[in-house]
């Protein structure tokens, strides 16, 4: 098992297990210089930056987004070994933020919300998760990890339940808390600014869902890789928006003109 890698689709949506012994041999790092990525079955590595002469290739074992104690802490009770990387040398409450006994709570409320979203009820979903951010907002920034969970499990329940202009509210909360935790390009910034972008879009803000797609796809032809099918959506997405844009543009001209000559 500590060798497995968790299949995941496009949007990192678990699907199953596999083993792939050449990637296996990969070190972990708290920031890492490579991403795995799947396409179809296929594991790819792929480089988020410039990778020096001789430097070693690194992936992450867990989320590079949680605070230092919770890395090491999965690591040593997955992977049998305690990290001491330099963010881990360098990290004594990454991203954690002020207001901690306020925090403190939406992160012990973390389980409970995991557990809502596991089942499905999304009503009750979204009935904690605005509790939590009306009781401990603006005490806890949102680029606090910990909000930035709970605003993602709000998202997912607005979602769920169609209320896609509630969601967008939410969703765009996220976009500076993600910037923050993850300054290399990565696979869940890129699928968080995707989402974003669809409700934007459903919501006919189609001058901003065109900007947010740009940057969806400048993050994801690095980790997704320009051939994936993600990124092919899209192109076809940011496509259809300049196509809008450039519609709303020409007939806006159109009434100028008729208004002129009237």
């Amino acid at each position: 098992m500590c060798n497995c890698f968790s299949v995941s689709d496009g949007e990192l949506q678990n699907v199953g297990l596999g083993l792939y012994p050449s990637m296996s041999l990969l070190n972990h790092d708290c920031r890492p210089n490579c991403v795995m990525m799947f396409s179809r079955k296929k594991l790819e590595l792929r480089a988020v930056r410039r990778i020096q002469q001789h430097e070693e290739l690194c992936i992450s074992y867990t989320d590079i987004s949680a605070p230092r104690v919770e890395r090491r802490t999965q690591l040593m009770e997955q992977f049998y070994f305690l990290c001491q990387c330099q963010r881990c040398s360098d990290d004594q409450n990454y991203h954690v933020g002020r207001g901690a006994v306020k925090w403190t709570i939406i992160r012990d409320s973390i389980p409970h919300l995991e557990s809502l979203r596991h089942e499905e009820k999304w009503a009750e979903l979204q009935q904690v998760c605005q509790a939590l951010i009306c009781a401990n907002s603006p005490a806890v920034p949102d680029s606090n990890v910990y909000m930035l969970r709970v605003l993602d499990s709000l998202m997912d329940a607005c979602i769920s339940l169609s209320q896609y202009e509630t969601a967008l509210k939410y969703g765009t909360r996220t976009l500076n808390a993600y910037v923050l935790h993850y300054p290399d390009p990565h696979p869940s910034h890129a699928v968080e600014l995707l989402r974003v972008a669809k409700l934007q879009h459903y919501c006919g803000d189609v001058e901003q869902a065109e900007k947010t797609f740009t940057q969806a796809y400048k993050v994801m032809k690095v980790t997704h890789g320009t051939d994936h099918p993600l990124v092919s959506e899209v192109c076809r997405k940011l496509a259809e928006c300049q196509a809008e844009c450039q519609a709303e543009c020409q007939a806006e001209c159109q009434a100028e003109c008729q208004a002129e000559r009237l």
